[in-house]
């Protein structure tokens, strides 16, 4: 299926699009260019011209700190107060795609920017927060981490995810 996935933008009607969650219907059809415009979050939308907007995700900076990381991740980092990571948000595709991996495309084209973005301004990890346990399995299926406090929010580091897409 051929889609693109660019910045959100007037053009994108989002009142079609729904992904089985409530929240996250209302939140991308009524606040997503909101959080946008506040440099919040930037949202990116995947359309094609069959079914129009087919998903969306939005990227955030982010920070952890050591004691947020497994004891053997962070005994090897230095003992600063903030760690840099980038927050994977809302992804979320449309029901009547499901099952197209448009959600493991969008996942994909978020660690892409990501690594992209990591190359000047520095990001030890990628964070995803996981809707539930569901979600938590789909991302635990790319290689992400469950935190030791927060099952439900995951990570991978931004190099494990680099030397995967160079091996593309």
């Amino acid at each position: 299926m051929a889609f693109t996935v660019e910045p959100l933008n007037k053009g994108h009607d989002r009142k079609p699009f729904q992904c089985g969650q409530p929240d996250l219907d209302d939140w991308f059809q009524h606040r997503a260019s909101q959080d946008d415009k506040r440099n919040v979050a930037r949202v990116f939308v995947a359309s094609n011209d069959e079914h129009g907007v087919i998903g969306f995700y939005c990227l955030s900076s982010f920070t952890l700190t050591i004691g947020d990381l497994p004891d053997e991740i962070g005994r090897k980092l230095p003992h600063y107060e903030a760690i840099p990571a980038a927050l994977i948000g809302r992804l979320a595709r449309d029901i009547r795609v499901h099952g197209k991996g448009i959600g493991e495309l969008l996942l994909a084209d978020a660690v892409r920017r990501i690594i992209s973005a990591s190359r000047t301004l520095a990001v030890f990890a990628i964070v995803v927060e996981a809707k539930d346990a569901a979600a938590s399995a789909f991302y635990e299926g790319f290689g992400f981490r469950p935190f030791p406090q927060h099952p439900h929010r995951l990570f991978l580091l931004t190099s494990t995810a680099s030397t995967a897409f160079e091996r593309l």
